[in-house]
């Protein structure tokens, strides 16, 4: 029973993530495989595509990115900070440098002092006014090109995070080439003589490769330990630049090359396979269909010395990284150092490395296409060098179109001839390659007139359920000023207001999916805002599945929100706000450097909490229920119209279908094929939609009548804390350090710490002894336990209240709860704000609801007295265990789990 919305915190983002008495994830896939831990997903979703490192000091912490902001502007040679010397007028220039935007993007100081001279020119609270930026935030480029940001920041103090960016992954490779860039980022970092000295300093190392960028990083202490006062900046920065310069001896070679291929075999899961599938459909009309991170194994046993460096110094240039630092260090010390550990790299010294001229003339060729044909080039250098068949509204111009007209991409002079040679090198791999997997994607459906889907079926034995993928991809919309930022919170409140019907619509008497999201996110990776609708069902209802799923959305697109659920979210969206700036300098450096690395990566405006919740109230508070809706119709644009005679998006809608596979006949599975699934769509379409209802949401669980009577006849009492292990009895009238522990009269014990490490927000764990052993010792059913708490978890209902009402009320008030039994215990996991929620207007006119304290006691106090067992919930806690169960012989990691817990548990069948 998780009642929770969980409106992203990152204020700038279209993001959207909610829950609701759910235990289903609700993130797209983003697909990354890891060499340090391979990230579950729930229902057929992957592990992520990224490949990071498995060694590193002190632990390696993870990194990982969400998909959310980013930018752009024009690079420039000249020296904005500092100044180096360089005797590379005597070498080539480098076969594959071309004039390109600068990845810093809003931040790049030219882009900056125009944003903020517009700011101060621009008339006061007006529609296009540009958003403040970070004041702290300080960002250059040295002579060389090679651009940095820095962000102060002492949370924790005395650390700091170094992350080193270069722009060129696995998208960037060659035929030749596929599997190279991850080969090279363990090369140049694990084979660092001076990343290992930063070994027993309480520092962490890693690094990862995408699709669009290689990641290497340091997180460390400001000082060495036992060294004095000798400062760690400069040793991180060494290593990171040992990076730029990297030897690539063979010997660390073969090393490099075995653990690479020990990772290939360790993220060949079916959750992988799905992804791949999905990601090759999606993106069929680009490079991201034929260039995963892993690569191909052939060529990665093949490659010598020669051949890493080649794919080293063609793409470590500093005008091709950009360094972000965020920490507890000094501005100028910060600024002097980057100057003096990376101002000597020049590009022309690294392309007079490159070893191998066919493969240098090709990277060339690619290097044109990069800057005269590609969103790297018209949008943001973060951005993979792709193309995309966007599904926009009629007459919305293609940013590539755009780009050209105003000069972005770069030509060169062959497009004076009749053939562009641009146009002729394929750089979006169109054409077939003799190391192309042997699947065919290319099929397309009309399903009206002029309305084209791109649909998929993968089959396989391993999968469980069946699941549907509905996408259309969208450009990035830049957050740069006040109108772009009411369109995003426009979004997120429509979002928010979809995944909470569809979470109910997912706990009904007999509903059609197990797991329902619709989301859009940005997403760097892959150059572009990807729309999804995630489902997953029983394979036998599949086709229920997919015409209730795409009903809900177009419910949305034609009628947008209620005014009730206009009011709701965007409370939560303000609440939200406030409650990350009362954080204030207690965010840590990790969140901080992720928030900043996406936002910098999409072209949006880096705010400070405080800003953010400045732009933010003032944006609610105009913002109008005719402006949701709007934003709700082009959300949900691709799929309304899909309808014959309904207004439709230009583009192509992909659809794509993983379902397990069979050979037994009148299986629903053996016979779906692409056109059966193109069917069902179709019929979702034709189905009639009516708008939705306000449902009444209580402000309060508990009248101010039930309370007093209820204090009247169960007069409260605090009595001392008692224990049995020796320790002294607590007094029940004082407060204690550093925990509080007391009894109530009526017997729960009472545990309080007090934490001012998350500001606004409070948790509780209410803790029934016993779990899963109490089954034996009081007679129960095996499991009765474990399937009881998840019918908890499915339910809701509360004395007078539906389950939906009860659900609304937690979301109003931004409750998250979770309900699990272990071995030794029944536990209730409860998390809250400590402010008052569920608030209605704003400025003077805010009328304050109850406290998130108060409404989350009031909702353990329901689940004491006042719950109502439900044979629907308890039906679907069956179901998810009877799945987790089949699911566990198709997964050898699952099997082999649970044969070790029996052989250790003696066969206990609990």
């Amino acid at each position: 029973m998780k009642i929770s919305v969980a409106i992203s915190c990152l204020l700038a983002t279209t993001a959207t993530t909610t829950y609701a008495f759910s235990f289903v994830p609700t993130h797209r896939a983003n697909l990354i495989t890891t060499t340090q831990q391979k990230q579950q997903q729930q229902y057929g979703s992957a592990s992520k595509l990224v490949m990071k490192d498995s060694e590193s000091s002190e632990g390696g912490s993870k990194f990982s990115l969400s998909n959310l902001f980013s930018g752009d502007g024009k690079s420039s040679s000249s020296s904005l900070r500092g100044s180096s010397t360089s005797s590379s007028t005597l070498l080539e220039p480098h076969p594959s440098k071309r004039d390109h935007i600068n990845p810093l993007n809003a931040l790049y100081p030219p882009n900056r002092e125009t944003i903020e001279n517009e700011r101060v020119n621009s008339s006061e609270g007006g529609g296009s006014l540009p958003l403040p930026f970070h004041s702290s935030v300080t960002s250059g480029v040295l002579p060389n090109g090679f651009s940095y940001i820095f962000l102060p920041n002492r949370s924790p103090p005395g650390r700091f995070e170094a992350h080193l960016q270069v722009f060129s992954g696995s998208a960037d490779e060659l035929e030749p080439q596929q599997g190279i860039a991850h080969l090279t980022e363990h090369v140049a970092y694990m084979g660092s003589r001076k990343r290992e000295r930063l070994f027993g300093t309480g520092s962490q190392t890693n690094a990862y490769t995408d699709f669009h960028h290689t990641v290497f990083y340091a997180a460390c202490p400001t000082l060495a330990p036992g060294r004095g006062s000798t400062p760690m900046l400069p040793m991180a920065l060494d290593a990171l630049c040992d990076v730029m310069e990297a030897r690539c001896d063979p010997s660390r070679i073969e090393k490099e090359r075995q653990a690479v291929l020990s990772e290939m075999t360790m993220v060949n899961t079916i959750e992988y396979r799905v992804e791949c599938q999905i990601l090759s459909t999606l993106h069929r009309e680009n490079r991201l269909a034929k260039r995963f991170p892993i690569g191909k194994e052939s060529l990665i046993q093949s490659w010598k010395q020669d051949d890493v460096k080649t794919w080293h110094r063609t793409h470590y240039r500093p005008d091709n990284v950009l360094l972000y630092i965020v920490g507890d260090l000094d501005p100028t010390v910060v600024e002097k150092t980057i100057q003096d550990k990376f101002g000597h790299l020049t590009a022309e010294k690294q392309g007079s490395q490159i070893k191998i001229q066919e493969l240098k003339k090709e990277a060339s060729q690619l290097a044109d296409a990069v800057v005269g044909s590609t969103m790297k080039q018209a949008q943001s250098w973060h951005y993979p060098p792709v193309r995309h068949d966007f599904c926009v509204g009629e007459g919305v111009k293609d940013i590539l179109d755009e780009a050209g007209e105003t000069g972005q991409l770069i030509r060169n002079d062959a497009a004076k001839a009749d053939e562009d040679e641009i146009s002729i090198y394929d750089i979006h791999l169109q054409q077939p390659y003799d190391l192309d997997d042997k699947v065919q994607f290319l099929k397309e459906a009309e399903m009206s007139p002029g309305k084209i889907i791109r649909p998929h079926i993968f089959k396989h034995e391993l999968l469980q359920n069946f699941s549907f993928h509905l996408f259309a991809k969208r450009p990035v919309e830049p957050i740069k000023d006040i109108a772009s930022f009411r369109r995003s919170l426009a979004r997120r409140v429509c979002l928010a207001a979809l995944q909470i019907r569809l979470n109910v619509g997912g706990r009904s008497d007999d509903p059609a999916f197990t797991f329902v999201e619709f989301n859009q996110l940005d997403s760097a990776r892959e150059g572009c805002a990807v729309c999804s609708l995630d489902m997953t069902a029983e394979p036998n209802r599949w086709e229920e599945g997919v015409v209730t799923s795409i009903s809900e959305i177009r419910k949305l697109g034609l009628y947008g929100v209620t005014p009730g659920e206009m009011e709701r979210y965007a409370s939560a969206l303000l609440t939200d706000a406030e409650q990350l700036a009362a954080q204030g300098d207690m965010i840590s450096h990790s969140d901080q450097l992720a928030y900043l690395m996406e936002t910098v990566a999409n072209g949006h405006t880096f705010m400070s909490p405080e800003q953010s919740y400045a732009v933010t109230e003032q944006a609610l508070s105009t913002l109008t229920l005719e402006e949701v809706n709007e934003a709700a119709k082009e959300l949900c644009a691709h799929i309304t119209g899909l309808k014959d005679g309904e207004a439709s998006s230009s583009g192509v809608v992909v659809a794509v279908a993983c379902t397990p596979k069979s050979a037994t006949e009148g299986d629903a599975m053996a016979s779906l094929n692409e056109d059966k699934l193109c069917a069902a769509i179709r019929k979702a379409c034709t189905v009639d939609v009516k708008p939705v209802e306000d449902v009444v949401v209580p402000h309060t669980l508990v009248t101010p009548d039930e309370l007093e009577k209820a204090m009247k006849d169960h007069p409260p009492a605090w009595e001392p804390g008692q224990f049995s292990d020796g320790t002294p009895n607590t007094p029940a009238d004082r407060i204690t350090r550093p925990f509080t522990l007391r009894r109530l009269g009526n017997g729960i014990r009472v545990g309080i710490a007090q934490n001012t490490a998350e500001s606004q927000r409070g948790h509780l764990r209410l803790v029934a002894p016993g779990g899963r052993d109490a089954e034996e010792r009081f007679g129960f059913k095996a499991g009765s336990l474990a399937v009881g708490a998840r019918a908890m978890q499915e339910g809701g209902s509360f004395g007078r209240f539906s389950r939906e009402q009860v659900e609304l009320f937690a979301v109003d008030h931004l409750i998250m709860v979770e309900i699990n039994c272990n071995e030794e215990a029944l536990t209730m996991d409860f998390v809250f704000p400590t402010t008052n929620v569920g608030n209605s207007g704003y400025g003077d006119d805010m009328k304050l609801g109850i406290t998130g304290t108060e409404s989350v006691m009031q909702i353990v106090r329901e689940i004491l007295i006042e719950f109502n067992w439900e044979e629907d919930a308890l039906n679907r806690s069956k179901q998810s265990y009877r799945t987790a169960h089949e699911s566990l012989g198709k997964s050898l990691e699952g099997k082999s789990t649970e044969m070790i817990m029996e052989a250790v548990a003696s066969g206990d069948p609990r």
